[in-house]
């Protein structure tokens, strides 16, 4: 089932086109790693899918039930969100807001869905602990566990390694991957290639070519041999 369909779509700010005639799906289940030179428009096409901007030509057609409520969403860190100055609870729950509607206050419900995306992100017993005293590591578990929140069926994930040393990575790779054996579509933008791709079933690539197919098709193909070898140790 296609969740997300993108037709012949055009990216760019002030009628400057970035990337255009991009062609892709994603179905239920999928896990799409979207890489690419900086600046060839993957988080302007992760924002466009979002709805926080629009394109600039073509259509994103989506599926009745996602709405933008229940995608959850990684973005990138900033160094004033690192030292945010609240509990691990209290940042997971926040993930919750999106589908509280009117209510001033967190449901019994919304409670166990945190509790539970903690659980799952093994940050359970970090639960009282301040946000900004944990390591990379554990704060991108957090954010991850935050954004399972929000997610009824997909993650929108922005580079969610990067700054991790390589065992932290591992371990985030590992906690995706097992997040979409469950069932969850995952939707992530990479430079870390080499790393990244191999959990992949899909790869988008934005540059001076553009490529979508499976992972074998691109790691097999021209596109991304050529790249993996201009980013030698997963470097973008």
């Amino acid at each position: 089932m296609a969740l997300l369909e993108i037709k012949d779509l055009a990216l760019g700010y002030d009628g400057q086109v970035i990337v255009d005639h991009l062609d892709f799906c994603v179905n239920a289940g999928d896990y799409l790693c979207i890489v690419g030179e900086n600046g060839s428009g993957k988080t302007t096409l992760m924002r466009t899918i979002l709805g926080l901007q629009d394109p600039l030509s073509g259509t994103i057609v989506k599926d009745d039930s996602l709405t933008k409520s229940g995608i959850g969403w990684l973005p990138q860190q900033t160094t004033v969100q690192k030292d945010f100055p609240a509990s691990v609870r209290e940042v997971v729950l926040s993930g919750c807001l999106g589908h509280s509607g009117l209510r001033p206050f967190y449901s019994r419900r919304d409670k166990e869905t945190a509790a539970q995306s903690m659980q799952r992100m093994g940050i359970d017993s970090l639960a009282s602990r301040s946000y900004r005293d944990l390591s990379g590591g554990q704060q991108q578990r957090v954010l991850l566990a935050r954004a399972l929140c929000a997610a009824q069926s997909i993650l929108l994930l922005d580079e969610p390694v990067t700054g991790l040393d390589p065992k932290a990575a591992a371990e985030m790779y590992e906690l995706i991957e097992q997040l979409n054996r469950d069932g969850m579509t995952v939707i992530m933008i990479t430079h870390d290639t080499k790393g990244a791709v191999r959990y992949a079933t899909h790869v988008l690539h934005i540059g001076s070519t553009v490529f979508y197919g499976t992972r074998d098709a691109y790691l097999g193909g021209g596109a991304g041999s050529a790249y993996l070898q201009e980013n030698e140790g997963g470097k973008g």
